[in-house]
């Protein structure tokens, strides 16, 4: 389990790595193609937000309930980085539906927001990896990981980009990954 959201997150780091791309495209005053930046944000929310959040969720309710001596860095820290995350993608996503809609927004209010969203990205990835994932392999007996595995396999569906097929959704989304 802990193999599948690792790679999650090296999926997630190659949108962010684009996302830094745009970022510079932004501040130099580039042109930017909203449309994928767009379909980057509603990835993020569609597939992060609600599949693999609440996946990454499930193991760390179990571990605070169970195993963990200290739960608040688990229940406090983590679900709060999962609820910043959100709500900054949501704001970034709201003004770049808008830019697609012809509205004049700042392009530094735009910048600003896009290097907040990856900055709480990669700080939650960055936390995860170097302090959540170790302290789990490490308390976390057998029996545990199959009672997870257990309720985790209900939780997973087909990844639109980066599973078996591209959904046609993402089909741009995809192109600007392999070209980067």
């Amino acid at each position: 389990m802990l193999d599948i959201l690792h790679q999650e997150h090296i999926n997630i780091a190659k949108l962010l790595d684009m996302l830094r791309d745009n970022l510079a495209t932004i501040r130099n005053e580039q042109p930017v193609r909203f449309s994928v930046l767009n379909d980057a944000l509603t990835y993020l929310r569609d597939v992060s937000d609600t599949q693999h959040h609440p996946r990454e969720d499930l193991i760390y309710d179990y571990f605070a309930t169970y195993r963990c001596t200290d739960p608040s860095i688990v229940t406090t820290t983590l679900k709060d980085q999962h609820k910043q995350i959100v709500s900054s993608g949501e704001k970034l996503q709201e003004m770049v539906a808008m830019i697609l809609m012809d509205a004049v927004i700042p392009l530094d209010r735009v910048a600003v927001a896009l290097e907040q969203f990856i900055a709480l990205q990669q700080r939650h990835l960055d936390y995860e990896e170097s302090v959540i994932f170790p302290l789990l392999k490490q308390a976390l007996t057998e029996d545990d990981w199959r009672h997870l595995e257990h309720n985790w396999v209900n939780m997973i569906d087909a990844d639109p980009l980066f599973g078996r097929e591209v959904a046609e959704r993402y089909q741009d989304l995809a192109t600007q990954l392999l070209s980067a």
